[in-house]
């Protein structure tokens, strides 16, 4: 990824208000090499905001749940957006965020996203990895897409094999299948789609090899017990696909 402020030294910045080992938040400066969970998973995140660039309409674009602001100030790049905003719920993501990557054109602000809401409608809303993490995936869906304006583009992603059960900030298990419907209930028009595949090693995650694994389910087994459909989801993708997680990303348009 190029270094959008060439000003900035990057060892200079503060970070010590990020977690860059939450399995929430990657800081693209301080990942480890060679880790699924770290520089694999940022490679992910960086094809995913690559494929959204290229799919982006011109005009603003609002990137929800943003993190650090790697993946903001990449859409920004674009030379159709007139102005690329960055939002998240987390604070000291957003100061770093700013001081790392904004500019004339790339702006931060602080904001949980049901909250949020713009003086105009967005000509492009971007959120990946995102709903996965609240409550109610359809209202943060539906509130999406009211931020955004007639024919504009609303590009996300999830992860379509089983995660709730490993990553204990997941709330809600989604398929293509299920992905794609939320989108045709609010009369969205598919026009792209972007699978990923990730293979992993069951191994280093099992026994926490890696430094982003520490924040895993604690007690997978109790939580199984507790929840049986999701141990029978689990053996299922597994038979299926293998030791790999699979995200999906969609372009939809108003």
């Amino acid at each position: 990824m190029p270094d959008h402020d060439a000003r900035l030294d990057s060892s200079s910045l503060d970070s010590s208000s990020l977690d860059s080992s939450s399995l929430e938040r990657i800081v693209p400066d301080e990942v480890r090499a060679g880790e699924a969970t770290g520089e694999d998973t940022l490679r992910l995140h960086l094809e995913r905001y690559q494929f959204a660039a290229r799919n982006l309409v011109p005009g603003s674009v609002l990137d929800l749940a943003c993190g650090a602001g790697y993946g903001t100030a990449l859409l920004g790049e674009n030379p159709a957006v007139t102005l690329a905003t960055g939002v998240d719920i987390d604070e000291g993501a957003v100061r770093y965020a700013a001081k790392r990557y904004g500019n004339a054109r790339i702006t931060y602000l602080n904001s949980e996203a049901l909250n949020f809401s713009g003086s105009e409608p967005f000509q492009n809303i971007v959120s990946l990895e995102t709903i996965e993490h609240v409550d109610d995936p359809r209202a943060v869906f539906g509130h999406f897409v009211n931020l955004l304006a007639r024919g504009g583009r609303l590009i996300a992603s999830v992860p379509v094999t089983p995660s709730v059960d490993g990553n204990p900030h997941h709330k809600t298990n989604f398929s293509v299948r299920s992905f794609q419907a939320l989108g045709a209930e609010f009369s969205l028009k598919a026009v792209n789609s972007f699978p990923q595949v990730q293979p992993y090693s069951a191994w280093a995650v099992a026994t926490r090899q890696e430094t982003r694994t520490a924040q895993m389910r604690q007690n997978l087994a109790a939580f199984y017990l507790s929840h049986p459909s999701h141990l029978a989801l689990r053996l299922w993708s597994t038979l299926r696909d293998g030791f790999v997680n699979k995200y999906l990303t969609m372009v939809w348009e108003k």
